[in-house]
Order: C-alpha cells, then sequence, then structure tokens
C-alpha cells in the first residue's frame, strides 16, 4: 500500500473518544497517495488498544493502513516518538484522540503540504457546544481572541510536510509539543485548511484552571528551554481597548475567562496531564 500522509494519533485511556476519531478518520474523502493511522495506546487502564484495532475491517475497506502500538509506558511525548519511529509517510499529521475530522480534513491536509518548502497546517476547529455554562461562556470569549482566530494555530491536530518535520528530531521532553512544532514554523509557513475538525473543551471551572495552568508552564518551559522560539508566534497582541470591545461584546464569557485567569495567577500548582479539553 503506497503512504503519503501518516497520521500519529497518541491516546491514553481513550476508550470512549477513539471509536468516534477513528470512525470519522476512515470516513475521509479519499486521500491523495494513500494514508495510514498508527494508533499509539500509552499506560492504558482501559480498553483503548482493542477498541482502536476493532477498526482494521473499516481502515481497510476505507483504503487506510491502521496499526496499533500497545505500550506499557504512558506519556504522550514517547508515544509521538514511538509513532514517527514506525510511520511510513512523508507527511506527517498529529491528532488527539477526542478530535473528529470532517470528511474533507484530511486530503485537504494533504494538498497544502504537497510542496518542496516546509509547510504546517491544521483545519478550522469548532468547539461543540459543552455541558456545562462555565465552559460555554469561556469558550464563547476564548473564540474571540487573536490565537485562536489565527491561521492554523493547530490545537488538536497539527500537520507538516517531510521538509517541514525535518526541522527537528525526536520530539523534546516538554509539555506543550503543539506549540513546539507550530513555532518551528514562520507565520507565513502555516496554512489554514478551511475544512473543518470538531475540539471539544473541558468542562467546569476546575478544570479550565487546571488546563490553563499546564498550558502557561508549557508555554514558560519552552521560553526556557528554547530561548527566542516564541518571537515565532506572530500573532497580534491584544490591546486594553481590544479587551474592553470584547468584554462589552460577551460580560458573560470576559468574566468567566478573565476569573480562570486569576485563579491560574492566585495559586501555581503542579502541572500533572489533565486532558487539553
Amino acid at each position: 500500500m503506497q503512504i503519503l500522509l501518516s497520521v500519529i494519533l497518541p491516546a491514553s485511556n481513550e476508550a470512549g473518544y477513539i471509536g468516534p476519531c477513528l470512525t470519522a478518520l476512515f470516513a475521509s474523502v479519499p486521500v491523495p497517495g494513500g494514508a495510514e493511522v498508527i494508533v499509539v495506546a500509552n499506560g492504558c487502564r482501559d480498553d483503548t488498544a482493542a477498541r482502536a484495532k476493532g477498526f482494521d475491517a473499516l481502515a481497510n475497506a476505507a483504503g487506510w493502513r491502521l496499526t496499533v502500538l500497545d505500550r506499557a509506558e504512558g506519556g504522550k511525548i514517547a508515544a509521538l516518538n514511538a509513532g514517527d519511529a514506525v510511520a511510513r509517510g512523508d507527511m506527517r499529521a498529529y491528532l488527539d484522540a477526542d478530535v473528529v475530522v470532517s470528511p474533507e480534513l484530511m486530503a485537504q491536509i494533504v494538498r497544502v503540504l504537497a510542496i518542496e518548502a516546509p509547510r504546517y497546517t491544521s483545519g478550522r476547529a469548532e468547539i461543540p457546544r459543552a455541558k456545562s455554562a462555565v465552559t460555554r461562556a469561556y469558550a464563547r470569549f476564548w473564540q474571540t481572541l487573536p490565537f485562536a482566530k489565527s491561521a492554523a494555530p493547530g490545537y488538536g491536530l497539527f500537520a507538516v510536510n517531510g521538509a517541514g518535520r525535518a526541522r527537528w528530531g525526536d520530539f523534546p521532553s516538554i509539555i506543550s509539543d503543539d506549540t513546539f512544532v507550530r513555532l518551528q514554523f514562520s507565520p507565513s509557513e502555516r496554512i489554514g485548511c478551511s475544512a473543518t475538525y470538531s475540539w471539544p473543551m473541558i468542562e467546569g471551572f476546575t478544570a479550565l484552571v487546571r488546563v490553563r495552568r499546564r498550558q502557561d508552564a508549557g508555554v514558560a518551559q519552552i521560553d526556557d528551554q528554547f530561548p527566542g522560539l516564541l518571537a515565532r508566534e506572530g500573532k497580534p497582541r491584544l490591546s486594553k481597548m481590544g479587551v474592553a470591545k470584547r468584554a462589552a461584546r460577551d460580560p458573560v464569557g470576559f468574566a468567566v475567562y478573565a476569573a480562570v485567569s486569576l485563579a491560574v495567577k492566585a495559586r501555581r500548582g503542579g502541572i500533572e496531564w489533565v486532558r487539553g479539553r
């Protein structure tokens, strides 16, 4: 089977998410050049690996190659490196297990990456309606911020071509792998696809604070270990006037977002792994 695109899918205790994720992937418009997905079940205490293996027939029918690695060792970074080590495609996409792609997205990604120059891409994220009113308000305001509105921010899904993947070796032992990869590319090298993917946000105030604390720690870690890398971000700064305008349009969303930000600053806790959404 010819393979141009390899999708690396790290999954730790994702039995409740892996089915919809793979179902959507195998319902994709045919990917030019062929594709594979490598599910790296890592440190699972549930049946994530078994559920993923159960999609072998669906993968074959869709023209995809499916590989499932079942590793006792936990940790997303080790899982990413394990997936990369067996990947056959020149292009690489890195997909979270709770993301659901639209049918057109993977083919669009391949078309964007089909260039000799280094390229980075992602789709257009859509946040489904949360169960928690707090998360709904937070997500509504968060989606108006410069980062969320930038081209190919890459949360939950990002992809690079062969020339782009050559810019780093193994994934380093860091918190924020998506930020690290995105900043290997200048803003002009990051191309957004119009096709969408569903990216759920974590539920509840306490969980939002934990995730924001971890995200902030990840950015600080990159700044410490890779000096100068953050300068490539290229997103416009949000002025006080910009904040005021957004707050006037959505006072409830702003209040929740501000409360989460203040809670993060008020108590610096640990940075244990939590689901990013």
